[in-house]
């Protein structure tokens, strides 16, 4: 698996100071993706030992409250093979932290019997029980919307895959409830949606 980069102190993927890993190869090449470079499988450096360890120390400050994976799209089969082994040592040492991952695939074709679609692989169900927050749908530029939360586009969703698995029903994260539109005829003031 490649990466692009890898962001320290980021706060604009995910609740809180987090560390995000941009993972290369897409096949989904959403129009108005904000980094088509990352499409490409090769794009970047490989994403080795010394990398972990990078991100390991990024999040063993106090402030930092977990990691963020992006992309590129995680949920590629070869970068779920990578990721894997990386995410399971993350939350072996670090299991107060929490893992969000963006992916342009939804929850539905995630959790799809294997070989439904091609994301859905044996190493699937196994990932995803990994991640906290999972923000999901492909970017849809006509659906894009200033003021939400943590996503791009109005037909993503932030679900909370811990009190989805406790539920067996997709619940959407409670930072969603605080979701903003934008009015122009507000002079460029936030309104909050309800």
């Amino acid at each position: 698996m490649h990466y692009g980069a890898i962001k320290k102190c980021d706060v604009a993927n995910g609740e809180g100071i987090r560390t995000s890993l941009f993972v290369s190869g897409c096949r989904n090449r959403c129009p108005g993706c904000f980094q088509p470079e990352t499409w490409a499988f090769d794009y970047g450096s490989p994403f080795t030992e010394v990398e972990w360890e990078q991100i390991f120390d990024s999040v063993r400050v106090p402030s930092v409250r977990g990691i963020t994976v992006l992309g590129g799209e995680p949920m590629e089969p070869e970068n779920q093979v990578g990721l894997y082994p990386f995410l399971s040592e993350f939350k072996n040492r670090f299991p107060d932290k929490t893992v969000w991952l963006y992916t342009g695939y939804t929850y539905e074709m995630l959790t799809s019997p294997v070989g439904s679609y091609p994301v859905a692989t044996d190493l699937t169900e196994s990932l995803l029980s990994l991640v906290d927050i999972l923000v999901d749908g492909r970017f849809v530029e006509e659906k894009k919307q200033l003021g939400l939360r943590f996503r791009g586009s109005s037909n993503q969703r932030v679900i909370d895959m811990r009190k989805t698995r406790e539920a067996g029903k997709i619940i959407i994260w409670e930072g969603c409830q605080i979701d903003r539109r934008f009015n122009p005829k507000s002079n460029g003031e936030n309104e909050n949606e309800g």
